[in-house]
């Protein structure tokens, strides 16, 4: 075969382009398990890293073991059993309505404090970011938080994964005094009250994106932990509910003798 003619050259090319494509299907089919098993312990890590467990990679499988003692999912408030945690595609589930969406929940332990931690997913400037978030038991305080992003300006809206920004929501609160839901707001200028963060500064649409992400996410929990959290309550120890009572008693008791000190100090000044 003429190697200078156009069809020698047609099918030399033809060759090498079928060779480089199943070296590459080879090649990346033989590397999805291990890319899989990187990305289940980033999880891992990044689960622990919201209770302030910092653990390597290489550690994070015994770390998450010994720390999350349950995984749930969670849809329209109750527990399913028809999916696993590790399964659900959070991108997914949050475009569907709040009571249909699959919403995973890891129940960590550390140091006797139990703790519930949420994963997040939204939306920045120019592409999706994510998080998880730890509740204490109340269900109302932040424990802790923290982001990530795929594609945000680096100094403005990508410091979301950094320290000063996320370590704002620790004691933050997602419900208001009455146990409405209200979640956590990061604002542009001075943040206040229980409720706000600060936002980054030159990050506005990237902030304005950890809100939403943050109230669109933890709506489709909250019922169930509310729940979760009365039964708590309702289970207390008879020793807990005997010291309640006593201080009520203790309490009423003080009422009683100040009223009293009153009544006798009215009748001192009016004798």
């Amino acid at each position: 075969m003429d190697t200078n003619s156009n069809s020698y050259t047609f099918i030399f090319s033809t060759i090498m382009v079928i060779v480089v494509a199943a070296s590459l299907a080879f090649v990346a089919t033989q590397l999805q398990p291990k890319q899989a098993e990187n990305v289940k312990q980033e999880n891992w890590q990044n689960i622990l890293k919201s209770i302030d467990v910092q653990v390597s990679r290489a550690e994070a499988e015994e770390a998450y073991n010994k720390h999350i003692v349950e995984e749930l999912v969670i849809r329209g408030g109750e527990v399913v059993d028809d999916v696993k945690a590790f399964d659900v595609v959070i991108a997914d589930e949050v475009k569907k309505p709040v009571n249909e969406r699959n919403n995973p929940l890891y129940i960590g332990e550390k140091d006797g404090n139990t703790f519930y931690i949420i994963p997040l997913r939204g939306g920045g400037l120019w592409g999706p970011i994510w998080g998880y978030i730890a509740l204490e038991k109340d269900v109302a305080t932040v424990y802790g938080a923290n982001f990530d992003h795929k594609s945000e300006t680096p100094g403005l809206g990508a410091e979301i994964n950094q320290a000063s920004f996320y370590g704002q929501f620790k004691d933050k609160q997602i419900l208001k005094e009455n146990g409405d839901f209200t979640s956590v707001s990061v604002v542009k200028g001075s943040a206040s009250g229980p409720h706000q963060v600060d936002g980054i500064s030159g990050g506005t649409i990237t902030s304005e994106g950890v809100s939403d992400m943050l109230k669109n996410c933890l709506a489709g929990y909250v019922d169930y932990l509310k729940a979760r959290s009365s039964k708590h309550q309702e289970s207390l120890p008879v020793e807990e509910i005997e010291a309640d009572e006593l201080l009520e008693d203790e309490e009423e008791d003080t009422e009683n003798t100040s009223s009293a000190d009153k009544e006798d100090e009215l009748e001192m000044v009016e004798a």
